[in-house]
């Protein structure tokens, strides 16, 4: 098994895998997934006395939840209050709605508990609008959200411009339950707490099958069988073994980050003197913040996705020298890439697959603060039966996929001109 080569494994100190099952294990409930997910939710079973048992294929934070960039975003990537009450019933849309607020705070505290200290800043989040059009609708969406009672507020360019040093924005959405975290940390840290409340938690296990059985389930490891009562897929975009109803029913889009080496302080009080890190609206979205050692970390998605792993990094890194004006001498260390499932109708997915075997994926790139709140939400429903935070739909799979995966690409390239265009006229103080 290849180590990731994120900035958080080079400097996130992880503790000797976990062991595996033995034949004849069993639990109430068994996550098939170590990520935020599936730790938040075996935290959180644990904690109301349900017996459960997490299994990992690999090491916890090898996925998607160690690759991230660590925002913490409490929103919806591509929806917003309105979009989501036009497409659910009221009940659910105002239970979605509440999941995404809760998943700042929560992420926070959780954090705290974990200890992570200056690997999590709570210090809110910031989308800035590239284009009038767009600032329009993100004073439209901080309404919505304020009437909610959440603390979101409109800043105009000046304020945005005094935030950043950059002159192109015609303001910001801010949340200030936001912020940043080193994910890996937090996964850990997850794992930490999960077990402290009494979940059992095994590394290098990957599931092969599930079979039905006349009281639960029995899933097939390497380790031999165990047996669960009833089973939770958090797997992400993962297509093997049993993941692959899941995996199947969302389109994977492969995402590269970078870090520099540390900025200078001058540098860090021009660009981000709140600290607040940022992701912006452009279809070809430019991110930026710090980490607790003021390296710079953004990202980006490939036009070309073949060899994308060698020629993006430097491209991601010009880009972020030239919009931030970063001293022409900053360096590139750290690389890496990692992939965010992605559904069709920008809602994430939860699937109730048969009696008994639920899966949840396709949090659309939102999944630190999204996936700890669900975690949650889904550890009370199986915990108590409480009604589930989600309407649960069948997983069909993307027609095509082999070539839908290919979707994003083409958005990528559409939006690109679209994004020139209205670059073109800047904000006027």
């Amino acid at each position: 098994m290849t180590e990731p080569t994120t900035l958080w494994h080079a400097t996130t100190a992880q503790p000797a895998p976990r062991a595996a099952p033995r034949t004849g294990d069993s639990a109430e409930v068994v996550i098939i997934g170590g990520g935020f997910l599936g730790l938040s939710c075996a935290l959180h079973l644990a904690q109301a006395g349900v017996s459960v048992r997490l299994l990992e294929a690999r090491r916890i934070g090898w996925g998607a939840s160690g690759r991230n960039a660590g925002f913490v975003v409490p929103h919806f990537s591509r929806a917003d209050p309105a979009m989501i009450r036009a497409r659910l019933q009221a009940d659910a849309a105002a239970r979605l709605l509440d999941l995404v607020a809760q998943g700042g705070d929560l992420v926070f505290d959780l954090a705290r508990r974990a200890g992570l200290g200056a690997q999590a800043e709570q210090v809110g989040w910031l989308q800035p609008a590239h284009s009038a059009a767009m600032a329009q609708a993100l004073q439209a969406r901080v309404r919505d959200w304020q009437a909610l009672g959440r603390p979101v507020e409109w800043l105009d360019a000046r304020a945005m411009e005094a935030r950043s040093g950059v002159r192109l924005y015609h303001g910001a959405l801010r949340d200030a339950s936001g912020g940043m975290i080193n994910p890996l940390a937090y996964a850990l840290g997850l794992a930490r707490l999960a077990e402290t409340a009494g979940a059992v938690l095994h590394e290098e296990t990957p599931v092969s099958a599930l079979n039905r059985t006349g009281d639960g389930w029995t899933l097939h490891t390497p380790a031999g069988p165990i047996h669960a009562g009833r089973v939770l897929l958090a797997t992400n975009a993962e297509t093997l073994g049993a993941a692959r109803p899941l995996g199947r029913a969302v389109l994977p889009l492969t995402v590269h980050q970078i870090a520099t080496t540390p900025l200078d302080g001058e540098t860090v009080a021009r660009i981000a003197p709140h600290r607040e890190p940022a992701s912006d609206t452009r279809t070809n979205i430019f991110t930026w913040r710090l980490d607790a050692d003021n390296r710079l970390i953004s990202g980006g998605m490939a036009l070309v996705p073949v060899g994308a792993g060698n020629r993006l990094p430097q491209k991601i890194m010009q880009r972020a020298v030239h919009e931030l004006r970063l001293p022409p001498d900053t360096t590139l260390a750290h690389a890496w890439q990692g992939t965010a499932a992605m559904t069709t109708d920008a809602l994430p997915l939860l699937a109730e697959l048969q009696p008994g075997l639920i899966g949840a994926v396709g949090c659309n790139g939102r999944g630190v603060a999204f996936t700890t709140a669900l975690g949650r939400a889904l550890a009370q429903s199986l915990a108590d039966g409480a009604p589930l935070p989600l309407p649960a739909h069948p997983a069909r799979p993307i027609p095509f996929r082999p070539l839908a995966r290919h979707a994003p690409a083409l958005v990528l390239a559409r939006g690109l001109w679209s994004d020139a265009r209205a670059l073109r006229h800047p904000p006027q103080f």
